[in-house]
């Protein structure tokens, strides 16, 4: 009877190790497929030299499909000037970018630890810059 109870007690704190582990997989899994979107913007945004607004528009659009959140909720800040490619390198020809999106859910088996479901959710944040690739035109 007492491995019965004790089994009874322990096999809850059990379970939200192998859920924990389920939803850290998840989780992975969303933050790859978000990289995956954001350097197809990126690589776009170079050829552009700048993150247009449809750049902009169709990454949040494919952030708020894929994770079915709504496209106000993904943050994009991106230099707005075109920028040039140089023959040298010059930073303040870099496109600078920066997406946050929501994660709901961190940690599996919140309420059973005593996090309430607000606390128990974070943003995601991919900031970075890159090299224009856009040519100025000749004179």
């Amino acid at each position: 009877m007492k491995q019965f109870i004790v089994l009874a007690a322990t096999l809850p704190l059990i379970m939200v190790f192998i859920m924990q582990f389920a939803l850290e997989q998840m989780n992975q899994g969303r933050i790859a497929a978000l990289q995956e979107l954001v350097y197809g913007a990126k690589e776009q945004a170079k050829q552009e030299g700048r993150f247009t607004p449809a750049v902009k528009a169709a990454l949040a659009h494919d952030i708020a499909e894929r994770f079915k959140l709504d496209e106000s909720e993904v943050v994009i800040e991106a230099d707005n000037r075109v920028k040039y490619r140089r023959n040298a390198f010059d930073e303040r020809e870099m496109i600078a970018y920066r997406v946050e999106v929501p994660i709901e859910k961190i940690m599996a088996g919140n309420r059973l630890m005593g996090i309430p479901d607000e606390e128990n959710a974070g943003v995601y944040v991919i900031e970075g810059s890159t090299a224009s690739e856009k040519l100025r035109d000749a004179p």
